[in-house]
């Protein structure tokens, strides 16, 4: 099973490189890897303690975000390296204030896991949510240093519960505590013996919730949405644009609409607001436009979403008639109902938000037509189900703390 995983991790940087030179995500991957050891011996401070957390990609740095920070407030004197896999992760928070190290994780080999633990020496290693590469993990339990995975979620279908499984299963013997969203992941790595487990829950509720009292008044969102019903539609893809674009041409909504696209490269977005045919006004090119006339302001610009959400009565989150939604808390967090695709199973918060009236899960044109107009049309629903959100999210914080406490006790 080892020889398989390797031939398999080797094959993965194999095409990768391949694409590279076509593919800028693929490039971006390989040249963040390039001399990533020196880079990584010439940086981190050999005489501070180490507290290392590792992250997918941007999503799960979210959820680790909220540790990172407690970490640093609890213990000032750790130096806190951040490392990604993805590009997506890397490439926007690189420059994040909140740790004193941000790499590129590097492939995960026999060869490359010993050099890059001997260049850390971390205190304590955090894994957020998901990655479980076998030879930096290994390495790591090898060294004495305890590991944690935290905000996991566990399904069946994974290799951990297959017959053969049995390298993934090992995998989960290396980590120090499991820390994970739900009782029936609990319940799943009970059934295959490991019991070092604890249903903390999803740290992106604290998130989200840090992030809702520190929202930035954002002016020309302010000025647009003041007076009027709006309706936030976030981090959309092409399909929800469709479907939006169709509900305000067909049902000519007394609406306004502020949408941030996924892709904000401007031709896609002068096909978006072409597409949706009413006045608008994009966010990055406003000069003095009478705001009045505009039915539509387009969010051309990252890193403000978060808190345009404020503004709105209803949010619409895009990603769910493809790979899956994106982050629904960041909208419910304000008190208002959430809709989004199809494709939302494997998020336990979108299904959360189902189950308590928050969140409304629509699959065609005529869905969203109809679940939209039903919230405009009764302030009462509109209320409840906005109520319904807020609650929802404030029942669920608390993750960070019960986190924290067990990791601090095993600081040295």
């Amino acid at each position: 099973m080892i020889l398989l995983y390797d031939l398999g991790i080797r094959l993965y940087y194999l095409i990768i490189a391949l694409v590279s030179p076509f593919n800028k995500k693929a490039k971006l991957w390989i040249t963040g890897r390039q001399k990533w050891h020196s880079k990584l011996v010439a940086a981190v401070d050999k005489d501070a303690p180490i507290a290392w957390f590792h992250c997918a990609s941007l999503g799960e740095f979210e959820q680790g975000r909220p540790l990172m920070e407690a970490l640093k407030q609890q213990k000032p004197e750790y130096k806190i390296l951040l490392t990604f896999f993805s590009p997506s992760g890397y490439e926007i928070r690189k420059s994040y204030q909140g740790a004193d190290y941000v790499f590129y994780l590097p492939l995960d080999t026999r060869r490359n896991a010993r050099r890059l633990i001997k260049a850390i020496n971390p205190k304590v290693v955090v894994f957020v949510k998901y990655e479980f590469w076998y030879h930096i993990l290994k390495a790591i339990h090898r060294a004495n240093i305890p590991i944690y995975i935290v905000s996991a979620i566990f399904r069946p279908d994974q290799l951990f519960f297959k017959w053969y499984g049995g390298l993934y299963r090992r995998i989960l013997t290396f980590f120090e505590h499991i820390f994970v969203q739900n009782s029936d992941s609990e319940a799943l790595l009970n059934s295959i013996g490991v019991t070092n487990v604890t249903v903390a829950g999803d740290t992106r509720f604290d998130r989200v919730a840090d992030n809702a009292k520190a929202a930035k008044v954002v002016p020309l969102v302010e000025a647009f949405a003041k007076g009027a019903t709006v309706l936030v539609a976030g981090s959309t893809w092409p399909k929800d644009e469709e479907l939006i674009a169709e509900y305000f041409t067909s049902q000519s909504p007394n609406l306004k609409l502020v949408i941030a696209p996924h892709e904000i490269h401007s031709d896609q977005i002068d096909a978006l607001i072409a597409k949706i045919g009413k006045p608008a006004v994009r966010y990055t090119q406003y000069t003095n436009q009478d705001l009045s006339k505009a039915q539509v302001l387009v969010i051309d610009t990252i890193g403000i979403l978060s808190s345009v959400y404020s503004y709105g009565n209803v949010a619409y989150i895009g990603g769910g008639f493809g790979a899956g939604i994106h982050n629904t808390l960041e909208a419910a967090v304000f008190g208002i109902p959430v809709l989004f695709g199809p494709n939302h199973q494997k998020f336990r918060e979108a299904l959360g938000l189902k189950s308590c009236g928050g969140g409304i899960a629509i699959s065609s044109q005529e869905e969203l037509n109809l679940s939209l107009n039903a919230l405009l049309t009764s302030a009462q629903k509109l209320e409840n189900a906005g109520k319904a959100a807020y609650s929802y999210i404030y029942s669920s914080l608390g993750a960070t703390s019960i986190i924290l406490n067990k990791i601090v006790l095993k600081l040295p």
